[in-house]
């Protein structure tokens, strides 16, 4: 999407709520550093907080990538989510 990112990990350790602040926080810098030179965009690129929600119960990571996969079509901007060019993936072979 244009407008934000979805990005699906998993929590391995306890305090990971903590350690993924930071992980955000680090992944954010980063790509904007990248993203500043490469483009020649201005700063600042990301917002300061961030979204998470964790899978709960019945729902799983097959459901939620679906979702965040049509994202592309319920904003009109592509007819098809697989024409989306920016597609990422969901390694479900990885230790959840």
């Amino acid at each position: 999407m244009p407008d934000h990112v979805h990005f699906f990990c998993a929590e391995q350790a306890a305090g990971a709520k903590q350690n993924l602040s930071r992980f955000i926080g680090a992944w954010k810098e980063w790509t904007a550093k990248a993203l500043v030179k490469t483009l020649n965009l201005s700063a600042p690129i990301w917002q300061k907080q961030f979204f998470d929600h964790v899978l709960r119960g019945g729902e799983s990571y097959a459901e939620k990538w679906s979702y965040v996969r049509e994202n592309p079509v319920r904003a009109g901007l592509v007819a098809q989510w697989d024409e989306w060019p920016w597609q990422g993936f969901v390694d479900f072979d990885s230790p959840r």
